[in-house]
């Protein structure tokens, strides 16, 4: 499936994310290549066959956010975070959360993040605006929200595409102690080293080699940068475009996305004991 800190905090979001990140993201966003890249998604009407339901929590700003909940069969702490790619929190994710959760055998809690609070993005160019106008402080408030949620003794891995693909690895920041994993598909590594030394977790990525923006270099950069932090990634550059894993892509790659998904159930299972 396809699929981006404040004074102490704040010095964080400004060194980790912003200028990196958002700002990479607000390029892509706004450059029409990878916009048209994006084929509008087929409306898809999901129905959760496994009692999942939207949800919403408190974030650290003092407002609400939303996201799609589907408990564990039986009280746990384990809990998956999936962020969306570009589009928002469609029926898309939906779908491919109540997968996880699925094949995870039901031990799982898994939450889908709303990352646009309630909007979603039918068309590309909608898309796209939604993408250049999110508020990166806005995102930190609601994904440490969301690890409120979890509660203090979560276990959290977290998986995302793309724009999500990059959050992934910012919640895993966030997370701090909670975190047990993290998945990436195609999204913006974190570049600081000294950020990067903060991670509870290792890292698994999937990324495409035909990819023009986050490059093989990009990729190779960040693997050198999480030798130098200390820290454990596993990746894959496949080759493929970017969103190889989005059914509604035309470059939709069915060889590479099952192999990556694959990986990734094994790897959560590993780290959930599922």
């Amino acid at each position: 499936m396809a699929a981006a800190l404040l004074a102490g905090f704040y010095g964080w979001s400004q060194s980790c994310c912003a200028p990196e990140t958002m700002r990479d993201y607000e390029m892509l966003a706004s450059n029409r290549e990878f916009r048209m890249s994006h084929t509008n998604p087929e409306p898809f009407v999901f129905k959760s066959q496994a009692g999942g339901d939207m949800v919403q929590f408190k974030t650290s700003d003092g407002k609400m956010a939303n996201g799609f909940m589907i408990k564990a069969k039986s009280a746990s702490a384990k809990y998956l975070f999936v962020y969306q790619e570009f589009w928002g929190l469609n029926d898309y994710i939906k779908k491919q959360s109540e997968t996880f959760y699925n094949d995870m055998g039901g031990d799982v809690n898994v939450l889908a993040v709303d990352l646009y609070d309630g909007k979603i993005g039918a068309t590309r160019e909608e898309a796209s605006k939604l993408m250049q106008s999110v508020d990166d402080a806005r995102l930190v408030n609601i994904i440490k929200g969301a690890v409120d949620y979890a509660g203090k003794d979560a276990q959290i891995a977290s998986v995302g595409w793309c724009f999500g693909g990059g959050w992934s690895l910012r919640s895993a920041l966030l997370e701090g102690a909670n975190a047990v994993g993290c998945i990436m598909y195609y999204g913006m590594p974190v570049k600081d080293v000294e950020q990067l030394k903060k991670l509870n977790c290792d890292v698994l990525g999937f990324f495409a080699g035909k990819e023009k923006w986050i490059t093989t270099d990009v990729v190779g950069q960040f693997s050198k940068d999480m030798q130098s932090a200390g820290k454990s990634i596993n990746y894959t550059i496949f080759d493929a475009e970017h969103a190889f894993a989005n059914p509604s892509n035309p470059k939709y790659d069915k060889v590479a996305s099952e192999e990556a998904y694959r990986a990734a159930l094994v790897y959560l299972k590993s780290k959930f004991k599922a």
